[in-house]
């Protein structure tokens, strides 16, 4: 059997971070970022990276590794994530996984078939069109979109490169272990303005003005939830409040679409308290002694 995998899923201000912590102090583990906005450098405060001290020692991978200009794909992701894994299970370590990306997790644990790139020709002309121009084309060819982040431009890109085929995969192998955090969404409302507020306190609005300044409006990650909201409020058309509502609410959306993408996925062993997620991974690294 291969060396044991663990993976923790779940949405936004669940706290996937601190329970992802908790089991690598446990269970001699180090955490492999999955979320597709915390892997671009520099864009820290907006996307929750947890700070030296919120790590506890534990190694973190796939944070701050990808130049916010160049973009990052889950075709990426996956290369680097598979590498990580290897790293950390040869030293006798157990690799876990963390993050709300639902394509980035099932690239990695259903070893998504990804179709090469299109030529630069191609990719250049898809780039120079608008986000709506984008998806009237595929509405146009008559693509299933329902699976794809419509508010995500370089993901509906590689969709057109890809003419509406979505990656071939694998089944789910017995060394990986899939743990999602059960919460309400009246609790993680409450968690979420509590994030935003200490987002705000940290300094989130300096982080945003020194990305505009270095990278401009139009670079990827500019458009993740904590950092697009601050594009009207510098221009002076929303004021602080009206910014904080806003990406309240826009974390919301998100969480909503992260519940559908996640809760099709049966593989998932729900829990909503730290002792389940002991006592699961506990039961699960037993077959491997």
């Amino acid at each position: 059997m291969k060396s044991p995998v663990i993976v923790i899923v779940g949405a936004t201000a669940s706290g996937k971070s601190n329970l992802a912590i908790d089991l690598a102090e446990k269970f001699s583990g180090e955490i492999i970022n999955a979320d597709s906005w915390a892997v671009y450098k520099n864009f820290n405060i907006g996307t929750a990276t947890p700070s030296l001290a919120e790590r506890r020692g534990i190694q973190h991978y796939l944070l701050d590794v990808a130049d916010p200009a160049l973009g990052f794909s889950a075709a990426e992701f996956k290369k680097l994530a598979k590498e990580a894994i290897e790293n950390i299970s040869s030293r006798g370590k157990l690799p876990i996984i963390v993050g709300g990306t639902g394509l980035y997790i099932d690239s990695l644990i259903y070893d998504y078939s990804f179709l090469p790139p299109s030529s630069n020709e191609e990719r250049q002309y898809l780039e120079s069109l608008s986000l709506k121009q984008l998806k009237d084309m595929c509405d146009d060819l008559g693509y299933d979109t329902e699976r794809i982040d419509l508010n995500n431009k370089r993901r509906v890109i590689r969709f057109l490169e890809n003419h509406g085929v979505f990656p071939t995969s694998k089944p789910l192998e017995d060394n990986i272990l899939i743990l999602g955090i059960k919460i309400s969404l009246e609790k993680l409302r409450e968690n979420i303005e509590h994030r935003t507020e200490k987002m705000i306190k940290l300094g989130l609005e300096d982080e945003v003005r020194n990305l505009v300044i270095e990278y401009g409006w139009d670079i990827e990650p500019m458009k993740g939830i904590g950092y697009r909201e601050f594009k009207d409020y510098f221009d002076n058309i929303i004021n602080k409040q009206e910014l904080i509502e806003r990406i309240n609410k826009d974390t919301i959306k998100l969480v909503k679409k992260q519940k559908t993408w996640f809760g099709r996925n049966k593989s998932i062993q729900w829990y909503d308290n730290g002792y389940q997620f002991v006592d699961s991974v506990t039961t699960f690294m037993n077959k491997f002694n």
